[in-house]
């Protein structure tokens, strides 16, 4: 059964068991085994990012791809959190202390994780302006016989895209040429390229981030009073809460790291979680895998742990390197080194030009979704206050 199945599966049980009369044992017994199948799927599902089952072939880590999965994932655990936390519950449940803490502080969680997907989706805008360059590069580079004219042509370009990824990384804010106040969308009044208007780029939703907006400052704000339930409060709501907080925490911190976010500058490379959860181990695993990437970019200059970023950094300072170098006629042993490494750099651009705004718009639905589902929640909260009938 696919992870879609097992999501339908799930949620289509719960809705049956809550719309059932059944009794206060039998409930309580049913609302365990919930828990149970949740903690479950979010194990299955990060493991696989970590260790994709060998049935289906797996994509890079921290590549575009995988980063797509990551969101996959983050919007199938937010669908069925919903369904173990509210459907079909008495609002007076999520009253009661702790929760009456925990909530509340939770949805100050998806607050600053919408200020995040903001953050990130100018950052994606970034990496698609280096995509543009590289391809200028690329288009030079490729040209037969190579001249004087398209090396400089190729050199202008690339020297122009590691500058703005070192300022990228550097200041981790939007460059001059790729400044502007995205929020999964154009500016409005402001011209686009035929490509894309095509692609149907968003209207604006939300806001810009003010330019002492810290992404690491939001991503250790996040990370406050998050505590792992103890005792009698892992078999209860406080449970599911809590994954959710960390879940959240943990996919921001990702997006964070793996493309040009505001500020970087001490991003924390791990938070607490507790390794005696078991539906916390792949997360685990995903950050120590991190963690050492990004000592890795420490020492690189890089503009994110994105696959894809990585290899057009390397492959564009050893193309700059020729291009200093390059006389004409160039030696064919030299030309066909060149040739290779141009080829890898155009099958990058033609994986931004494929996933990016794919990636743009799962940034836009989990922002969406975020909102949806804070309302949702205050409803409830509003609700128990009142003792009013539970959802259905």
């Amino acid at each position: 059964m696919g992870a879609t199945d097992n999501q339908n599966s799930f949620l289509n049980r719960i809705s049956i068991r809550r719309n059932q009369v059944v009794s206060m044992e039998g409930t309580h017994d049913q609302e365990l085994e919930d828990l149970e199948h949740f903690q479950k799927h979010v194990a299955d599902r990060f493991l696989d990012l970590l260790s994709p089952p060998e049935d289906y072939p797996s994509d890079p880590f921290l590549s575009i791809a995988w980063i797509r999965k990551l969101l996959d994932v983050f919007l199938c655990c937010e669908a069925e959190f919903k369904a173990v936390v509210l459907m079909g519950r008495d609002p007076t449940q999520i009253t009661k202390p702790p929760l009456d803490r925990l909530v509340p502080e939770f949805l100050d969680r998806v607050v600053k994780a919408l200020d995040i997907c903001n953050a990130v989706s100018s950052g994606v805008e970034s990496v698609r302006h280096f995509q543009k360059l590289a391809e200028i590069a690329v288009s030079a580079l490729e040209q037969r016989p190579i001249g004087d004219g398209q090396v400089r042509r190729a050199k202008k370009a690339l020297n122009s895209l590691v500058t703005a990824m070192a300022i990228e990384d550097k200041e981790g804010q939007t460059t001059k040429a790729t400044e502007r106040t995205w929020s999964f969308g154009r500016r409005t009044g402001v011209s686009a390229p035929n490509k894309d208007r095509a692609a149907g780029h968003f209207r604006a939703l939300s806001w810009g981030m003010s330019k002492g907006w810290s992404s690491a400052k939001q991503i250790q704000a996040m990370s406050m009073n998050l505590v792992a339930p103890r005792g009698n409060e892992t078999s209860s709501l406080v449970q599911p809460v809590y994954i959710m907080s960390t879940i959240m925490l943990f996919v921001m911190w990702i997006l964070v790291t793996a493309v040009p976010c505001q500020e970087r500058t001490g991003l924390m490379t791990h938070f607490q979680v507790p390794r005696n959860l078991v539906w916390a181990q792949s997360l685990i695993g995903l950050q120590d895998k991190i963690a050492e990437e990004w000592k890795k970019k420490e020492k690189k200059c890089a503009a994110g742990l994105l696959e894809e970023l990585q290899k057009m950094e390397k492959l564009g300072q050893s193309l700059i390197e020729f291009a200093d170098n390059f006389q004409f006629p160039a030696e064919a042993e030299r030309l066909e080194e060149v040739a290779a490494q141009v080829a890898e750099l155009a099958e990058i651009c033609k994986r931004m030009e494929e996933g990016l705004l794919p990636l743009q718009q799962q940034i836009r639905e989990l922002f969406h979704r975020a909102v949806r589902s804070r309302t949702e929640v205050l409803e409830v909260l509003d609700q128990g206050g009142k003792g009013t009938p539970p959802m259905m």
